[in-house]
């Protein structure tokens, strides 16, 4: 088992933690990890875009001359693309982007981000995220503290004080443990967790 410091919010070490390997120590599985993001991504599309062909546009049913012995370009329609008002060469229309990964693919993409975390030294663990007011500049303190710049914060209880302090932040993400997805976790190149949030990550996922 993998063990780590714990800080408090001065960022000084109050203890260690053993992290469960089964949740934290797994074999980091980089095609799964990718898949998982892929996933992630393709799925935030709408794919709601949309344009019109030849045969969608209004008009153009007229031939706009005849055929022979008027100098121009023989023409069908005065909606062929090549018209100002025609339609559009293989014009995009709506599909569905959503690409699927079965549970344990999603569980084990999950514990591999978070193991690569581990062995980074990219995961802090915290006793406790507490504040008595919503203060942005209370929560950039801590970050100072635990001399992180950008990082994914993951609570166990949805505190409002905590949420509200770090949502101006720009660098900072904070999530509760069943929100927690390998995107963020790989976007935001440090990870802190709260103890809480540890224990019930890896009841859950273990």
């Amino acid at each position: 088992m993998a063990t780590v410091s714990v800080y408090n919010m001065e960022g000084k070490e109050v203890g260690t933690m053993e992290l469960n390997d089964a949740v934290f120590g797994v074999e980091v599985n980089e095609h799964l990890v990718h898949m998982a993001v892929v996933a992630q991504l393709a799925n935030k599309r709408q794919g709601t875009q949309k344009a019109k062909t030849r045969s969608e546009v209004s008009g153009g049913g007229k031939k706009p001359w005849r055929q022979k012995g008027t100098g121009h370009a023989r023409q069908g329609s005065t909606r062929a693309p090549q018209w100002t008002g025609g339609g559009v060469v293989f014009a995009p229309t709506p599909r569905d982007y959503t690409i699927r990964l079965n549970k344990k693919e999603k569980r084990l993409a999950l514990k591999s981000a978070l193991t690569s975390r581990v062995l980074e030294n990219k995961l802090i663990v915290v006793d406790e995220l507490k504040f008595d007011e919503i203060k942005t500049k209370n929560f950039q303190n801590t970050m100072k503290n635990l001399k992180v710049e950008k990082a994914l914060v993951v609570l166990n209880e949805n505190d409002a004080n905590v949420v509200l302090s770090a949502r101006n932040i720009p660098a900072v993400k904070t999530a509760l443990t069943n929100t927690i997805n390998v995107f963020d976790i790989l976007k935001y190149n440090t990870v802190i967790v709260t103890k809480d949030a540890v224990a019930t990550i890896e009841e859950v996922y273990a």
